[in-house]
């Protein structure tokens, strides 16, 4: 396998542009205008890691990529780009693909728990206040110390339920929880059910192993995620990327420099992560990109402007490739001055001039060289993709998805005992425990509560911080213990009392 990815030829005379693999793990970024040729120097770049055994993820914003599974008749101007840069072996070629969907219609769907997601990045996903995202964090630590998995949206409202009919005592344990925070989280809730959100927590949840798989031929899988529907939803789709890019951070071991990544992810309309994004969170996705190089992953930002992104974070983007930009206003001949001198200047030409003059397919290229310094900006004719550029037929979809030998494992959701089931069961537990004491016993007068017994209060959140004692003196088991050795026996393998949680306040798996 090549040590290195064509992007395109540049120069004078015309020499080939690449990408360094063993370099490819710090980081990258392709921008440009609309229509300038994003999406197919995104696929250029899918196709070479997949080649060179990259597997790679990317969310198929138009559903363009989508057509990289088939092979195809090139269509003129890309048989003249090829002729031109040099490719004299230049033919199609499909690439191995698998697609995947959040809501499972247009590939195999994605699901994870709502324990995994955690209560930072779900208090993003629902757009909440500081005095919900506190409810929300009591609600997560309740749930962990009780041993009650939350893994679906019913979990989630179960325990607020709960909360919300015993908020005062609920409150004297973990902090003050109002009320109308409770109330305002389950209406978020039941917003993120219609916009389809539910379908994303449950079970069987992703294994991120089965983003990080190669062919029988050694070529990378290109996991495509459909996102036309998903991007409609902008905070879901940022947040399930962002929890996917904390996942591979906290699952992955260090492995230092490579000589070619574990994996490649493509985080496209990558505004959207940072718009309306707090300053914590910030800090977190810059923590999370600076260091998840040294775990072999490679995160490159596809968006219009560069000033879209952070610039901490785009300071850590070392490969860069720079579509046309227009400059009709003030603020946006700003914005290509700044771009401009994001580069290691060329004394062939001004880089200001040549953004707004690149016809498309064409950019500004600067990769890292051999010893991670940025090479000279050329400006580079984008070589053709081997794949079909544009969507695939339906026909051709179903095809790939029914032979996708992981569908099995993600098509059907499993259902297992977690907080909904365990908190319902409970309650009838003890509306059955308290109508067997108070029912009339014939042969004997009712007994009379003596002066030190504590009353038993009848509630369910009585049984669950501790033992209450009956009329008959006997101490009745509390829900956390009888939930505890249920759950144990369940999963003690998985999760402890404590669940540990990573950066984003995911679930950290052991």
């Amino acid at each position: 396998m090549s040590e290195s990815i064509l992007i395109g030829a540049g120069g004078e005379p015309l020499t080939s542009i690449e990408l360094l693999l063993k370099r490819a793990n710090r980081h990258g970024l392709v921008a440009g205008a609309t229509g300038t040729g994003k999406t197919v120097t995104l696929q250029v770049l899918a196709e070479g890691f997949s080649r060179a055994g990259v597997p790679v993820f990317a969310a198929d914003i138009k559903g363009d990529l989508s057509g990289m599974s088939q092979s195809w008749e090139p269509s003129a101007p890309f048989k003249a780009r090829a002729e031109q840069i040099g490719l004299t072996d230049y033919r199609s070629e499909s690439t191995p693909v698998v697609y995947w969907d959040l809501y499972g219609q247009k590939g195999h769907p994605i699901r994870t728990t709502i324990s995994e997601m955690g209560p930072t990045l779900l208090a993003r996903l629902m757009e909440v206040s500081d005095a919900q995202e506190g409810a929300l964090a009591v609600a997560f630590k309740m749930a962990d110390e009780e041993g009650l998995f939350l893994l679906d949206m019913k979990d989630l409202k179960a325990i607020l339920d709960f909360m919300a009919e015993n908020d005062s005592m609920v409150s004297k344990k973990y902090g003050l929880v109002t009320p109308q925070s409770i109330a305002a989280l389950q209406r978020k809730i039941m917003q993120l059910d219609q916009a389809g959100a539910d379908g994303f927590f449950g079970e069987p949840a992703l294994d991120l192993r089965d983003f990080m798989r190669t062919d029988l031929s050694g070529k990378g899988i290109v996991n495509i995620l459909a996102a036309d529907r998903l991007v409609q939803s902008p905070t879901l789709y940022s947040t399930f990327l962002l929890w996917m890019l904390s996942e591979l951070f906290e699952q992955l071991p260090e492995v230092g420099d490579m000589d070619r990544p574990k994996m490649v992810f493509f985080f496209d309309e990558a505004h959207l992560l940072f718009r309306d994004a707090p300053k914590a969170l910030l800090n977190t996705i810059e923590q999370v990109v600076r260091l998840i190089r040294s775990k072999g992953v490679g995160i490159y930002f596809v968006t219009q402007n560069p000033q879209d992104i952070p610039e901490t974070v785009l300071a850590q983007l070392g490969n860069r490739v720079q579509h046309a930009l227009r400059a009709y206003t003030p603020s946006e001949t700003k914005a290509v001055r700044i771009a401009a001198e994001s580069f290691r200047p060329n004394p062939r030409f001004k880089t200001e001039d040549m953004i707004t003059a690149l016809g498309v397919g064409e950019a500004l290229v600067s990769t890292l060289d051999d010893k991670g310094i940025p090479t000279i900006v050329e400006r580079t004719f984008i070589r053709p993709p081997l794949s079909q550029v544009g969507p695939c037929s339906p026909e051709a979809r179903a095809r790939v998805i029914s032979a996708s030998p992981i569908g099995p494992r993600y098509d059907a959701v499993i259902d297992r005992e977690s907080a909904f089931e365990i908190l319902e069961r409970k309650a009838a537990e003890l509306e059955a425990q308290q109508a067997e004491i108070e029912a009339p016993e014939p042969s004997r007068s009712k007994p009379t509560r003596q002066a030190d017994e504590p009353e038993d209060n009848g509630g369910l959140l009585g049984t669950i911080f501790g033992s209450t004692r009956g009329r008959s003196g006997r101490s009745r088991q509390s829900l956390a213990e009888t939930a505890m050795k249920t759950m144990v026996r369940q999963a003690s393998s998985t999760i402890g009392r404590e669940l540990m949680r990573g950066l984003m306040g995911s679930l950290r798996r052991r």
